[in-house]
């Protein structure tokens, strides 16, 4: 718990963890409910398979507001593990009765939220990449040319 915890805290990975978790658990539930599973029982699956136990803990706070007999928004708000946004789309899919749809497209828009951090994570790690493999590189040739020239300052004496 302390570590996820942590891992959610993080300045540039905890962003993209929580993005990830989001879409996740709209995806997994969205999935879940179209499939015709028990708003209950998807909420415990999709808690299982949060991969992290900050958001789990959050599922299953929601559950136990939902088996009395709350909507899912106000639990999910109270959590403050999921950003606004996400809270708002859900209420507007339970509103309407399109919950399974507007999941999916939660998780379609977090997905591709995801996909560009990941992108721009990378790119921002390129250079740094690159100038490693270049210290990498310079001292395997330094160690491979200093014992040569080592013998060849001894021949010249």
């Amino acid at each position: 718990m302390t570590v996820d915890t942590l891992i959610l805290k993080l300045p540039v990975l905890g962003n993209l963890m929580r993005k990830i978790a989001v879409a996740r658990f709209t995806r997994t539930l969205g999935t879940l409910i179209t499939s015709g599973v028990p708003m209950l029982e998807a909420m415990d699956i999709t808690a299982r398979t949060s991969g992290n136990a900050v958001v789990e803990k959050a599922i299953l706070s929601v559950r136990k507001a939902i088996e009395t007999g709350r909507t899912i928004v106000d639990p999910l708000r109270e959590t403050g593990v999921f950003p606004n946004m996400v809270v708002q789309m859900i209420g507007v899919g339970e509103q309407t009765g399109a919950l399974d749809s507007m999941l999916q497209k939660v998780a379609d828009f977090y997905e591709d939220e995801v996909d560009s951090a990941v992108g721009d994570l990378l790119s921002a790690m390129e250079p740094m990449i690159i100038m490693f493999l270049g210290v990498v590189v310079g001292g395997i040739v330094i160690s491979m040319y200093m014992p040569m020239f080592a013998m060849i300052g001894k021949l010249a004496q």
